[in-house]
């Protein structure tokens, strides 16, 4: 008769394909304790040790035994795809239901009834659609054999990419029957986050914590005075490191630079952001797998659950905010190589990046009064609720979801209820919270400036006990990494980072309702009130002019004239500027913040151009200083009668044949140039060209 070791021996070796394949420290003692004890286990361990193995090993046994199937919750849909493929070479039947696969759903549940699934992956947001949770997830709960949460770090407050989603995984493991086993499992989760996390899973759990040492990883720092000095070093010397990667940037325009310069440069990469096509991020992640692209040039969009074993690489133009998130983007490297380069490559701007993160995703009373406010006990959809409060649409979302959590509101067939159960605001944990973002930023500029082991410091901040000097470092040793950078790289950087012109498409749409706000509009905007496709010179997250226009519309820079430099930008981009018909004049959008940046622009291009300037479009009397800066229907709302036409602008218009030039400071919305469109257009305008120095992203 075999024992559990030895099935799970064989299990392994069906998984590795190997015949003489044994377990790390820790695999078998979670599998036993899984399969035998039916306990509750949290395992932390390093990425590349194997915590799938321990999972599809425990389910192969398990089912073996006549259990049903496993229920895995796993964040991201392309680290479902990854788990499936896992499972199969480790003979376990695993489906997933996500919102890439609706078509195949019917098939699933199929296969659920006949038995004929050993693993159902299913992200957290599934967890909380009605649907789900009411006609499937009591039947999965009342089967399942094992339950499985994986990137468990989610699940906690203190983790770097908690998900309140991930919160209610509390509720069904506690609900789940005596008896089930549950498994967590994460590679980043220092001692609060295990502390955390386990509390959550319930009594009695089993910890098993190894040593979170990457020894394959040759970790290093480099700080280079300006964006185009590391664009030049990547051009310089991406061609030099081993194997295909990962270059992590911060944010969607930086990658879309960075992409873009390489290419141009000669080497084969391509970008990878949360704008990605879903059918063409699984393209290229196949496509680095490959070894088809040198690298992709991805934000934190493409993380936990890509899967190359081989991953050469991993270079970070621009820090993360803490070094837990930094050692699980890192992870994704040399998981089965002898030695990977893991090269930061930090920037001036990148604690104001932070600083943007952490605070978008914080509740606020104001915020929560809002929605609470329109909540009833009938079902309200999130375009109605977004209709009736001041609060973009991803901020909505995320905000219902933690209140979900809070058991304020509730999501059920048709939208989204109140409880009626009282909401407070809990200061002290929000700040506690703010306060640990902080610190880990803290921490990660005393990574950039280390002068101890880079790899020790890592573990020191996920709490584990092993750390030691890694002999492989900048800091262990000499830097690995050349730390020059040619000439004409630079040169080449700064070419293509000069590039200005960013066009500005035309709103083509009313917000839904907008009409209960006092808008008279609804539906599409008549192409005659519209304006053409305008341009600004650049996005304030651009790597090439953002970094000049940050510091022109910091909160606390003072108005002032436009600088040489940036009126020769934005000569520049209306130089190159496709335009069916060259602009016969210049109207400027009364600014209450910046009057002289708007009209220092509108004059250096009326001297340049040979434009005449005509009257300013006026602020109306009590239209607010400050307009509300949350949804589409209240921006419209507010600037909707904010501004005038003179008698002498409409006397110019109506005397000039041709487009207007449309100058204002800066682009985040795009509907204050609608409705300053629209209401030069009813005035006699021709046509307009909108322009402005910059856009917010």
């Amino acid at each position: 008769m075999t024992t559990t070791t030895d099935d799970a021996l064989a299990a392994l070796r069906r998984l590795t394909a190997r015949d003489d394949a044994v377990f790390h420290d820790g695999q078998l003692e979670a599998i036993t304790a899984l399969v035998d004890e039916h306990r509750r286990a949290l395992v932390v361990q390093r990425t590349g040790w194997g915590k799938s193995a321990v999972y599809f090993i425990a389910t192969a046994l398990l089912r073996a035994r006549g259990t049903g199937p496993t229920l895995l919750v796993s964040p991201l849909i392309a680290l479902m795809r990854d788990q499936v493929a896992a499972a199969e070479r480790a003979g376990v039947r695993a489906v997933s239901i996500s919102s890439a696969n609706a078509h195949e759903w019917d098939e699933i549940r199929a296969r659920l009834v006949a038995d004929d699934v050993d693993v159902l992956l299913v992200s957290p947001e599934r967890l909380t659609n009605p649907r789900f949770r009411e006609e499937q997830l009591p039947e999965l709960r009342r089967r399942t054999g094992l339950l499985v949460v994986d990137e468990a770090h989610c699940v906690s407050d203190w983790g770097h990419d908690f998900r309140p989603d991930y919160r209610r995984l509390a509720e069904l493991v506690a609900s789940m029957p005596e008896g089930v086993p549950v498994l967590a499992t994460t590679a980043t989760a220092n001692a609060r986050v295990v502390e955390d996390v386990a509390e959550q899973l319930g009594d009695d759990v089993l910890t098993l914590r190894g040593s979170l040492a990457r020894t394959s990883l040759r970790l290093g720092c480099l700080t280079l005075g300006s964006s185009r000095e590391r664009l030049g070093w990547l051009v310089s010397h991406l061609g030099e490191l081993h194997g295909s990667g990962i270059i992590y940037t911060l944010t969607v325009s930086a990658a879309e630079d960075t992409a873009r310069l390489l290419n141009e440069a000669g080497h084969g990469v391509a970008g990878y952001t949360g704008r990605t096509d879903p059918d063409e991020r699984a393209r290229l992640e196949q496509a680095l797998k490959d070894d088809e692209v040198k690298a992709l040039v991805a934000t934190s969009a493409l993380g936990m659950g890509f899967d190359k074993p081989n991953l050469g690489f991993v270079i970070h133009l621009g820090a993360p905010s803490s070094p837990v998130a930094y050692y699980q983007q890192v992870g994704r490297a040399g998981r089965a190589t002898e030695t990977a380069d893991v090269l930061l490559l930090p920037g001036r701007e990148d604690a104001e990046i932070w600083h943007y993160f952490a605070t978008a995703s914080m509740p606020t009373p104001g915020k929560v009064d809002q929605v609470l406010g329109v909540l009833g006990p009938e079902p309200m959809s999130v375009p109605a609720i977004e209709s009736r409060v001041d609060l973009r649409r991803t901020g909505l979302e995320l905000l219902l979801k933690v209140l979900d959590v809070d058991g304020a509101v509730r999501r059920v067939q048709g939208g989204w209820v109140s409880t009626g159960e009282p909401w407070v605001y809990d200061e002290e944990r929000y700040e506690r919270i703010a306060q640990a973002r902080r610190d880990e930023q803290q921490a990660m500029l005393e990574y950039q400036r280390a002068t101890t082991c880079r790899m020790a410091l890592l573990q020191h901040h996920l709490d584990d006990p092993s750390a030691a000097p890694c002999g492989r470092c900048d800091v262990c040793t000499d830097p690995w990494y050349p730390t020059a950078t040619d000439g004409e790289a630079v040169e080449q950087a700064n070419r293509s980072l000069d590039r200005v012109g960013v066009p500005i498409e035309p709103r083509a749409m009313w917000p839904a309702g907008v009409k209960r706000l006092g808008v008279e509009a609804s539906g599409k905007i008549p192409v005659a009130e519209r304006p053409e496709t305008g341009r600004v010179v650049a996005r304030l997250t651009d790597l090439g002019w953002g970094t000049a226009l940050r510091e022109v519309f910091d909160a606390g820079a003072a108005d002032g004239p436009v600088s040489d430099a940036l009126l020769t930008a934005s000569s520049r981009a209306l130089r190159d500027w496709p335009w069916t018909q060259r602009p016969v004049a210049i109207v400027t959008v009364a600014s209450v913040s910046r009057p002289v940046l708007v009209d220092s622009v509108a004059q250096g291009l009326s001297g340049l151009g040979r434009l005449p300037i005509l009257p300013s479009l006026e602020i109306a009397p009590g239209a607010p200083d400050d307009p509300p800066s949350g949804n589409s229907a209240f921006r419209l709302a507010a600037v909707w009668d904010r501004f005038i036409v003179s008698d002498a602008l409409r006397e110019a218009l109506e005397a000039t044949s041709g487009p207007i030039l449309l100058v204002d400071d800066l682009v985040d919305s795009r509907w204050t140039l609608a409705v300053a469109t629209r209401t030069l257009r009813l005035a006699g305008a021709d046509a307009v060209l909108p322009f402005a120095l910059a856009s917010v992203g």
